[in-house]
């Protein structure tokens, strides 16, 4: 894998399969926070210390005690240009922190990308571990087994009675955030999801959009997550999340049959129009792509649509993002020129030309 492979396209290979309950978990994820006992954190790191940090852990992949787990390259952010960075965030491979981050900032990314091992982002080391569909339990387990492998090699930063140290205080104690990301588009409708949303916050989950902490839930993804990493195993913080998530894809599939039973016609009149609109707009801006791709969904789901697949629906997700957008076409644009391009491309994608890359259907 060249450091560009990640680029060409919109699709990670992990997200190929489809995984269990794939009709309302898009994707699993785990992530680990770690650092070293005798570095300060990132933050407050000279670019020296940075240098020495991501040396000594970007050794362990080039030791090959890694290779268990697949073919591994360790990229370092300051080879990539500022559109590249862009494109390994909307594809949920790197943080916007670790974008941002001048000062010995890299990522080793294995060859399928489902595992994302950052270096020098808010913390010293953050192993992240994605899986298709509802697979958290999956996730934890790869995450754990990468984590063995480095604390074989580094000296954590360990408290006996806090647990793992973190530059921030909520992750502190196990140092483990996992996720599920979901489509919730039923529960939107039927105007259930605030009620959902509030009662998994009261039992310790934390509600996100698509890209975590202060994003917004487009296209009625939502990404549901545990807020306490102190006082609880990693075990039981996977426990909890997976039956809280298995909660709420029975709620959303009750809602979605209550909408055939009670709206057949409405809803089917909603996403043949979305599908219509997709295929034929000229220019489209990245919200209503979002909301419209929802519908879309949601009609193959529930069979209301037939030729479209989940796949390229996850695919145009991350190709309508402005930085995948400009390195599809190798364009600098406006926001005016990437609605247009944005239109351009969805309707490519959707009458299966792939002119721009991506899964041919």
């Amino acid at each position: 894998m060249t450091k560009h492979r990640f680029s060409e396209d919109a699709l990670s290979d992990w997200m190929r399969g489809a995984g269990p309950d794939s009709d309302v978990v898009i994707s699993s994820r785990v992530r680990v926070a770690r650092n070293l006992r005798s570095k300060p954190f990132p933050m407050l790191a000279t670019s020296e210390q940075a240098s020495e940090v991501l040396n000594q852990l970007a050794e362990v992949s080039r030791s090959r005690k890694l290779d268990a787990y697949g073919r591994f390259d360790t990229i370092l952010l300051s080879d990539l240009s500022e559109l590249e960075k862009r494109v390994l965030v909307e594809k949920h491979l790197i943080s916007p922190n670790l974008a941002n981050e001048s000062r010995g900032g890299a990522v080793i990314l294995s060859e399928d990308e489902a595992v994302s091992i950052m270096i020098n982002e808010e913390d010293h080391l953050r192993i992240q571990c994605l899986y298709p569909g509802f697979q958290i339990g999956e996730a934890w387990t790869l995450a754990s087994g990468i984590d063995d492998i480095f604390e074989e090699e580094a000296d954590y930063a360990f408290d006996e009675r806090r647990g793992y140290l973190t530059a921030c205080p909520t992750n502190v104690g196990t140092g483990i955030r996992a996720s599920v990301m979901m489509h919730l588009p039923a529960l939107v409708l039927t105007q259930h999801i605030n009620r959902i949303l509030t009662a998994v916050t009261q039992v310790g989950l934390a509600v996100r959009g698509l890209y975590g902490e202060g994003s917004e839930a487009l296209g009625n993804l939502f990404q549901i997550s545990n807020q306490t990493t102190l006082g609880q195993s990693e075990d039981e913080i996977i426990e909890n999340l997976h039956g809280v998530a298995k909660q709420i894809i029975e709620h959303e599939r009750a809602a979605r049959k209550r909408l055939l039973e009670e709206s057949r016609m409405r809803i089917e009149d909603r996403v043949k129009r979305s599908y219509g609109i997709l295929s034929h707009a000229a220019i489209m801006d990245s919200k209503e792509a979002a909301q419209r791709l929802s519908d879309v969904r949601l009609g193959a789901d529930l069979g209301l649509l037939e030729g479209v697949t989940p796949q390229v629906l996850n695919e145009l997700l991350v190709m309508t993002q402005p930085g995948f957008l400009q390195q599809a076409f190798n364009e600098t644009m406006n926001s005016e020129q990437r609605d247009y391009r944005r239109a351009e491309l969805i309707r490519s994608q959707l009458s299966g030309k792939n002119d721009h890359g991506g899964v041919e259907q």
